[in-house]
């Protein structure tokens, strides 16, 4: 199996120049339309079976599939081409390359891992290899924001229309293999005051000097998560108090103050845990005060992932890179949410790994393209040993 170069750098050029910021994040974003038609056509000139899905209007993932005979393992390699915001970059379009770095906005994160998935399904269906299971690159919508796009895929699943037994998350690992992330969730605090004027103080209570003190308390249970045990491969948990607003005037009592949260879990933390620690500062301090009031709600939720290295999907991406690289692979935990947690949720052994590069969200974004290639080549590998 030939790893076709000229056809990756084409492709990964041609995705960078194609404007896929998502509207969610940006209004008036170009989102994946553009994008979801130049893949299909892609992966349809490379003999592959392919499929679309549109979960929202405008929001269009693509399947391309290279069917085995039905009796191994269904891999999925899966990979976002939406984008954040293009604001402050000087090239954000390019797809230009210069000293082995491939620049614009979306290269690393994550085109030039979809530009690797699609050169490894051509490999396979250029040398008319056989496997078991089916191997599929599935180019999905909105990761940057709601990650409609696996979601749907995942629903699909569920139901019976899309069978996936294993799957690569393509995001960038310089070729390390990731078998943990953490996840996180949104909660909003909001404390309940009384209103009145500025000079009646034995009429208005004050929902921002309320909220100052539940601050005070979350600041302590924030340095407690950071100081107490930590995960062995993505670190301790966190927090942050993420946007405050409260009070209608300067010389109105506020009548409400709202908080929102962004709590990062760990492997093996819930969100019910999560929220219990918020609800036990708001009890304590109403406890304390009867005139503290207090509503904690959480509003959106991500789960964090973790695959046992025993894993088969694992055990595929050991011996992939062991065999490209020469060397045993580097394995460890990552701090952002992924993908990756939606479908090992569905039942799906998944493990991630991707290209080197710099930049995602930044002003400057590469990948180093001969990294691409090398992945390209890892996930033949890995669908030879998975689906055979």
């Amino acid at each position: 199996m030939k790893i076709d170069r000229g056809y990756l750098t084409q492709t990964l050029s041609d995705l960078v120049r194609i404007n896929s910021v998502n509207p969610t994040l940006v209004p008036g974003g170009a989102g994946e339309v553009e994008i979801a038609a130049y893949v299909r056509r892609s992966l349809a000139g490379c003999n592959l079976r392919v499929n679309t899905y549109e979960p929202q209007p405008g929001r269009v993932s693509v399947v391309g599939r290279w069917p085995g005979t039905g009796r191994g393992k269904f891999l999925m390699l899966n990979a976002h081409y939406d984008t954040v915001g293009v604001d402050g970059m000087d090239e954000p379009f390019s797809g230009a390359v210069r000293d082995g770095r491939l620049y614009g906005r979306g290269a690393f994160d994550m085109k030039g891992s979809l530009a690797a998935s699609m050169t490894a399904l051509k490999a396979l269906a250029d040398g008319g290899v056989t496997l078991g299971g089916d191997v599929m690159v599935a180019a999905v919508a909105d990761e940057e924001y709601g990650s409609i796009g696996t979601a749907d895929l995942v629903a699909c699943h569920r139901a019976g229309h899309l069978r996936v037994d294993g799957a690569v998350i393509t995001e960038p690992t310089a070729l390390k293999i990731c078998i943990a992330h953490k996840g996180y969730l949104w909660i909003d605090v909001e404390t309940v005051g009384r209103s009145a004027h500025g000079s009646k103080f034995e009429q208005g209570v004050d929902a921002n000097m309320r909220m100052g003190r539940f601050l005070a308390e979350l600041d302590k249970l924030e340095q407690t998560l950071r100081n107490g045990p930590a995960h062995p491969l993505v670190g301790p948990p966190s927090l942050h108090a993420a946007q405050l607003s409260g009070g209608s005037g300067l010389s109105t009592y506020a009548a409400a103050c709202k908080l929102q949260i962004e709590r990062r879990t760990v492997p093996g933390e819930t969100e019910a845990k999560a929220v219990a620690e918020v609800q036990a500062i708001v009890n304590r301090l109403q406890a304390a005060d009867p005139t503290f009031h207090a509503h904690v709600k959480p509003f959106f939720v991500r789960d964090p992932f973790e695959v046992s290295r025993d894993a088969g999907i694992v055990q595929a991406a050991d011996k992939a890179v062991s065999k490209v690289s020469g060397k045993a692979p580097e394995y460890f935990g990552d701090t952002p949410w992924m993908d990756a947690a939606l479908l090992s949720a569905a039942g799906i052994e998944t493990v991630v790994i991707g290209p080197a590069g710099e930049g995602a969200h930044a002003d400057v974004e590469w990948v180093d393209v001969d990294s691409c290639l090398q992945l390209a080549e890892i996930l033949v590998h890995v669908a030879s040993e998975y689906c055979r």
